[in-house]
C-alpha cells in the first residue's frame, strides 16, 4: 500500500471514529483521546506492514548472487556513442 492511500484511509477512519464519538456524546476531550489512540494504533500498524513486507521480500538465490550475466548495469545499456541526457535536438 502506498502512502498517499494510507494517509487518505488515515484520515476517513480518523473521521469515523469522530464522528462516532460526537454520536455517542462523548466530550471534546474523550474526542481528541480516541482520536490520537486511532492514529496512533494506525500508523503502528503500518510500520508493522511494511516491517512484514521487507522482511517477506525474496532474497537473491546464490545463483544470481553469482552470475553476474542476469544482473544488467545501467550503463551497459547505453550504447556507444550515447549521451545520457533528456534533451533531445531537432533539425
Amino acid at each position: 500500500m502506498s502512502l498517499p492511500k494510507f494517509v487518505i484511509g488515515m484520515v476517513f477512519v480518523i473521521l469515523v471514529v469522530a464522528g462516532w464519538s460526537y454520536a455517542d456524546s462523548a466530550s471534546i476531550g474523550t474526542i481528541a483521546l480516541r482520536i490520537v489512540i486511532c492514529a496512533a494504533l494506525l500508523q503502528i500498524a503500518y510500520f508493522l506492514v511494511v516491517l512484514a513486507m521487507v522482511a517477506l521480500t525474496p532474497k537473491p538465490t546464490q545463483a544470481q548472487k553469482e552470475d553476474p550475466a542476469k544482473v544488467q548495469e545501467p550503463s551497459a545499456r547505453v550504447g556507444a556513442g550515447e549521451k545520457l541526457t533528456t534533451r533531445h535536438t531537432t533539425s
